[in-house]
C-alpha cells in the first residue's frame, strides 16, 4: 500500500515550490526508502497508481534497488529526466490523430535518435505536441542521405530543406502541419505552396 504520510509530505513540498526531483531527494533522505519515496512523489502529482507502478518497475533495478548513500539528489534528477514524474495528459481524438501522424513522419524520415525518441515519448505523455512538432521539423533523418546527380554535397539545397536536413523531414511532416494548423486556426490560409493544395 502507498505510504499516506510520505504522499502528504510530497504534496506539501511540491506546494512550497520544490521540484519533483527535489521532493524525491527530501523524502528519500528522510525515510531511507527510495521506492516508496518515488511512489509518493508520483501520487502527489496525481499520476495514477497503475501508471506509477509501471514506471517505477521499469527503473527499479537500475536506480532504486540498491542506492548509494547521499545520492538522493542525483537519483531524483535522473528520475525526473527519465519522465518518471511527468504528469500524463488524456489526449483527445484530435491529439491522438496528430500523434499517429508524427509516428508516420518518423517512419518516413527513416527513424530518429534514441535521445530524441525519449523526448518525444515524454512530450506525447504530457500532451506537449507543439514542442514535439518543432523538434521533428528540425531533426535530420537517421538513415544516410541518398544523393541524386543534380543534388551533390556542394550544390544548393533543394527547396523546403531545413538546415541540417535533407528535405525528407519537413516533407514527411507536411500532413501533420495541415492537421495541426487546422486545429489551431479558425481559418486555414495556405501556409505553404508547392503547386498542390493541402
Amino acid at each position: 500500500m502507498p505510504s499516506i504520510r510520505l504522499t502528504m509530505l510530497a504534496k506539501h513540498a511540491l506546494a512550497r515550490g520544490s521540484t519533483p526531483a527535489e521532493t524525491y531527494a527530501l523524502l528519500a533522505h528522510r525515510s531511507r526508502k527510495p521506492l516508496p519515496s518515488a511512489r509518493a512523489v508520483c501520487l502527489a502529482l496525481d499520476i495514477p497508481l497503475a501508471e506509477t507502478t509501471r514506471r517505477l518497475d521499469d527503473c527499479y533495478d537500475a536506480l532504486l534497488a540498491n542506492p548509494r548513500p547521499n545520492t538522493e539528489a542525483d537519483t531524483g534528477e535522473v528520475l525526473e529526466a527519465l519522465g518518471i514524474f511527468d504528469i500524463p495528459k488524456q489526449l483527445d481524438d484530435r491529439e491522438l490523430a496528430i500523434v499517429d501522424l508524427f509516428l508516420i513522419a518518423i517512419d518516413a524520415m527513416g527513424g530518429i535518435r534514441a535521445g530524441h525518441q525519449h523526448g518525444l515519448e515524454r512530450w506525447f505523455t504530457t500532451g506537449n505536441l507543439t514542442t514535439a512538432y518543432l523538434s521533428l521539423t528540425a531533426a535530420s533523418p537517421l538513415s544516410p542521405v541518398r544523393r541524386t546527380p543534380d543534388h551533390t554535397p556542394n550544390s544548393p539545397s533543394p527547396p523546403c530543406t531545413p538546415p541540417g536536413g535533407d528535405g525528407r523531414s519537413i516533407r514527411a511532416l507536411l500532413p501533420v502541419l495541415w492537421v495541426y494548423a487546422g486545429t489551431r486556426l479558425r481559418a486555414r490560409p495556405p501556409l505553404f505552396r508547392y503547386g498542390h493544395g493541402p
